[in-house]
């Protein structure tokens, strides 16, 4: 594989309302996507299927994850392991995430007890 580059997007960039995802790099069975956020409309709840590591880079956001509210800026990171339920509460316009999801791990076989 080739060595890649890039650049995150600049937080001006951010929908008025709401967000949008910009995919950076996929690897394997894991993404590396710039979030860039806009003003709210209101709450937004998510459980995800995957792994998720996210990181305020610029703005501000408030976060709940189970019933635990944070202020999140610059530098304030998240892990959020698959099937954790979590709330959005609010962004700053112009807030600018990192986001990086992995898929979760296929379901391993049970073995019998040998007997």
């Amino acid at each position: 594989m080739a060595h890649t580059r890039g650049r995150l997007c600049d937080p001006v960039e951010a929908p008025p309302r709401g967000e949008t995802v910009h995919l950076l790099v996929e690897l394997g069975s894991g993404r590396v996507e710039q979030i860039l956020s806009g003003r709210l409309d209101g709450p937004v709840d998510y459980v995800q299927d995957a792994d998720e590591w996210v990181m305020v880079v610029h703005g501000r956001a408030t976060l709940e994850v189970e019933g635990d509210r944070t202020e999140m800026g610059p530098g304030d990171w998240v892990l959020l392991p698959a099937g954790t339920a979590h709330r959005l509460v609010a962004t700053d316009p112009g807030t600018s995430w990192l986001a990086v999801t992995t898929a979760p791990a296929p379901a391993r076989p049970r073995r019998g007890g040998g007997g």
